[in-house]
């Protein structure tokens, strides 16, 4: 299952993104796609699919740093040597603006999973008026000590190693921890799915599974501690809709409690229109989960609600 094409569309910040895009012959909305870490939006061909069945074209590009995208400084592994964070935020808003552009008056969802919930949750903090609605999906949020400490790890890898090399420490604390903590793992990605299928796909894809540079987890603890400062969301409407998904078999948002957290922060800044949906039996990605047409048929009947709204 796949997307009906693929394009290049050249964005402010000089990325050339690669663009993946599905189209539904009775539109009734656009599900703009934020793919995860070490991962590309091709993967998300199956839920394109289902999305246009259902009455949404569908934009999914590449991070910089990642799949088929080429820009300045970002080879595989970094977003850039200086500014990644926002670099990262400017290519996804320059694909909600082609939404808006392209599909006037249909009402744009922005979606995100894992490292795609931190660009998703950033974006509807910068550019709230972009979207309709948007779903961040497997994100934790909930850095704190150890995420402070992780910063100034990264930092002292930095002054010793450079930027743009992997980084040693990180995938111990991250990926390798993740990976420990499931039971009677086949695999070092058991983790992300109890489907062996689909790990074992993960696994054989080139474009997945490898080693963040020193500056692209620095850039990503730099989009989780903007997500975490409540004084960000001043701007934002808190009646837009915003779906939470977590896996309670997830290790990287400590099976589902950072989902939890978030919703609870997000109630307590007054957000009066959310969804938080937590699956037993569902590792970190949601979309490829044993259970997956299930989350997919939560996720339109969700997406039929906030759309018909306006």
């Amino acid at each position: 299952m796949s997307f009906d094409r693929v394009e290049t569309v050249n964005a402010a910040s000089g990325a050339a993104l690669r663009l993946y895009r599905s189209e539904a012959p009775e539109p009734r909305g656009v599900v703009q796609i934020n793919h995860g870490l070490a991962e590309h939006a091709e993967r998300y061909g199956r839920f394109a699919q289902a999305l246009a069945e259902r009455g949404y074209h569908t934009l999914a590009h590449d991070h910089r740093g990642h799949g088929g995208t080429k820009a300045p400084g970002a080879p595989l592994g970094r977003f850039s040597p200086d500014d990644g964070d926002r670099l990262v935020l400017e290519d996804a808003a320059a694909v909600l603006d082609l939404a808006a552009e392209e599909y006037p008056g249909l009402p744009v969802i922005c979606f995100g999973h894992s490292m795609g919930g931190l660009v998703a949750l950033n974006l509807v903090q910068r550019f709230p008026e972009k979207m309709q609605a948007a779903a961040i999906w497997n994100a934790n949020f909930s850095a704190g000590l150890q995420g402070r400490l992780a910063r100034v790890l990264l930092g002292l890898e930095r002054f010793r190693m450079g930027s743009d090399v992997p980084s040693h420490i990180l995938p111990r604390l991250t990926f390798q921890a993740w990976g420990k903590a499931i039971p009677q793992a086949r695999t070092p990605f058991d983790w992300l799915s109890h489907d062996p299928d689909e790990v074992d796909a993960y696994i054989a894809d080139p474009l997945c599974g490898w080693d963040a540079s020193v500056s692209l987890w620095q850039d990503l603890f730099a989009l989780i501690f903007a997500g975490a400062d409540d004084a960000r969301f001043g701007s934002v409407p808190k009646s837009l809709p915003l779906q939470l998904v977590g896996g309670m078999e997830d290790p990287a948002t400590e099976n589902g409690k950072a989902t939890q957290a978030l919703r609870r922060r997000l109630e307590r800044l007054g957000f009066s229109n959310l969804e938080t949906r937590l699956y037993e039996e569902t590792r970190h990605e949601s979309l490829n989960a044993l259970n997956r047409n299930i989350i997919t048929s939560d996720f339109l009947a969700w997406a039929d609600r906030v759309t018909a709204r306006r």
